[in-house]
């Protein structure tokens, strides 16, 4: 990618930061925080992190992330390093194909309740092993690998049924994933009441492993997108 395009993709991203975030000044310096240590990333300008003995033992007092991050396990996606941050930065929860389940939540709970994170980030990735896996499994996935394919399946049959081209379906199902996941995170109680007081923010995203970039998603499904596109064409 070009450094000029990538400025667009960033002055982008800031723009609708602008739009996301109004009302929520604590989230929209975290996501800005987040931007820019991409971008960094991206150039292969990421910072030198004090990791030394004196930040440790700071760290030992307690911690103060600026974000929750729900992410795939994948070793490619790790956010510390793609978003150029260091120890104590990011809360970060990671789980094969960010899925959420009983203690995956708790943990977000505690990250935006106990450790107050204005903004929480769900983030998929280009490429995902977990969602392509639960594209190509035959039947009922068994096991404790078909536990986290069966929650990523609704996603896949959405992206099935909108494109036959298996590299758009992929990507498809990763985002629409995402979706899902999101509205997995929103019936937490604690998750629903933080939003709606103000506190905090939900955004979901895809990483590219390419490009090294983050886009944000719209947390919109798909099936909901055609339905308000079929009754826009109706009226």
């Amino acid at each position: 990618m070009s450094k000029k395009r990538a400025l667009v993709i960033v002055a982008f991203l800031i723009a609708v930061v602008g739009i996301v975030y109004a009302g929520n000044e604590a989230g929209q310096g975290s996501l800005m925080k987040l931007i820019e240590g991409n971008k960094r990333f991206m150039y292969g300008e990421m910072t030198k992190k004090d990791i030394g003995e004196s930040r440790r033992q700071d760290l030992t007092k307690g911690q103060n992330p600026f974000v929750t991050v729900l992410s795939c396990a994948d070793s490619r996606v790790a956010p510390e390093i793609i978003f150029d941050q260091g120890l104590g930065d990011i809360f970060v929860v990671r789980v094969a194909g960010n899925v959420v389940e009983p203690t995956t939540l708790g943990s977000i709970e505690y990250g935006v309740e106990h450790l107050h994170t204005p903004l929480l980030v769900i983030l998929g990735h280009e490429s995902c092993g977990a969602v392509k896996a639960a594209m190509d499994a035959k039947g009922s996935p068994g096991g404790n690998i078909g536990a986290i394919l069966k929650k990523i399946m609704p996603a896949v049959s959405t992206a099935k049924k909108a494109s036959k081209d298996p590299g758009a379906t992929l990507n498809i199902a990763v985002q629409e994933n995402v979706k899902n996941t999101y509205k997995d995170v929103m019936k937490s109680k604690i998750v629903r009441e933080l939003v709606h007081e103000g506190k905090l923010k939900v955004i979901g995203a895809e990483y590219y492993l390419g490009t090294g970039r983050f886009e944000l998603i719209d947390l919109g499904s798909h099936d909901e997108k055609q339905k308000a596109h079929h009754l826009k064409k109706a009226a």
